[in-house]
C-alpha cells in the first residue's frame, strides 16, 4: 500500500519549531525540534499526521549528535507507557497532549496545540537522567524502527544493538528493517557516511536561524484560524 503525503504551508511548517537548550552536567546541550506537520493518507478512509523530530546534541548521553525523524502521535503514546514501565514509578514522567477524539486534520489550531504540546513532552524527558538511559528513547528520536521493532531491540531480541540501529539510521542503502538486519549480518564494522535525509546538519542550523521567526508566527495564527486540507480524519 502506497502513502501519499500532503504537507502544510510554510508558516505551518515552523511556527512552533523554538530550540530548547536543557543543560546538565559538564553544560551538555541538547536542543529538540518538533515541526514539519505531514499527512500520510493510505487510503481514502484513512490518514494520520506524523511530525519532524530534530535533535541536535554535543551530550554524551547520544551517540549521534544529529538526527531526523519523523513520528506519529500513537508512537509518543508508546514511548510514554515505555518510559513509565522502565522508569518504574521512580521519576514523575511529562504529559503527553490529551488524546482529542474529535481531532480534525482540516484544523490548525489544534495540530499546533498538539505540537506544542509534544516538544514539550519531549524537553521535559530530556531533563531527567534516568529516562535518558532508557533506550526506548534512544530508538523513539534517533531511529526509524517500528514501536515493535524498538521494543524488540531495546530487549535484546534483534540481531543488532541499539547503538547499530542509530548509527545507520538515515544511512541511504538502508530503507527498511530487513536491509539493516541484513547487512549487519554481513558485516557489522560496514558504514557509510552518507545521508538519506538532505544534510541534516543544515536543517538543523536553518532551524535555528529562523528561531526569531517562529516565535513570530505563533502570534499570527488566530484562535479561530485554520487551514483547509484534503481530509478531516483522526491521527491516530
Amino acid at each position: 500500500m502506497t502513502a501519499t503525503r500532503t504537507r502544510f504551508g510554510a508558516a505551518d511548517q515552523t511556527h512552533v519549531c523554538v530550540a530548547v537548550s536543557i543543560s546538565g552536567s559538564l553544560q551538555q546541550v541538547i536542543s529538540v525540534w518538533v515541526r514539519d506537520p505531514c499527512i500520510r493518507k493510505n487510503d481514502f478512509w484513512h490518514a494520520y499526521i506524523d511530525y519532524e523530530i530534530c535533535l541536535h546534541t554535543d551530550s554524551l548521553c547520544f551517540t549521534k549528535k544529529i538526527s531526523i525523524v519523523r513520528r506519529r502521535f500513537s508512537e509518543f503514546v508508546w514511548l510514554r507507557q515505555k518510559l513509565q514501565a522502565n522508569s518504574q514509578l521512580m521519576v514523575q514522567l511529562p504529559e503527553l497532549p490529551p488524546k482529542n477524539p474529535f481531532f480534525n486534520l482540516n484544523n490548525g489550531q489544534q495540530i499546533t496545540e498538539r505540537m506544542k504540546g509534544l516538544q514539550r513532552f519531549l524537553e521535559q524527558a530530556l531533563e531527567s537522567p534516568l529516562l535518558l538511559s532508557d533506550s526506548c528513547l534512544h530508538l523513539f528520536l534517533q531511529s526509524k524502527l517500528s514501536t515493535s521493532t524498538m521494543e524488540a531491540c531495546a530487549a535484546g531480541q534483534t540481531h543488532y544493538s541499539v547503538a547499530q540501529a542509530v548509527q545507520r539510521c538515515g544511512l541511504r542503502r538502508f530503507h527498511s528493517e530487513e536491509d539493516l538486519e541484513k547487512d549487519l549480518s554481513m558485516s557489522c564494522d560496514s558504514d557509510s557516511d552518507s545521508s538519506e535525509c538532505l544534510d541534516p546538519e543544515l536543517r538543523i542550523k536553518d532551524l535555528a536561524r529562523n528561531k526569531a521567526e517562529s516565535t513570530a508566527s505563533l502570534n499570527l495564527m488566530g484562535a479561530g484560524q485554520e487551514k483547509p486540507l484534503s481530509c478531516s480524519c483522526g491521527s491516530t
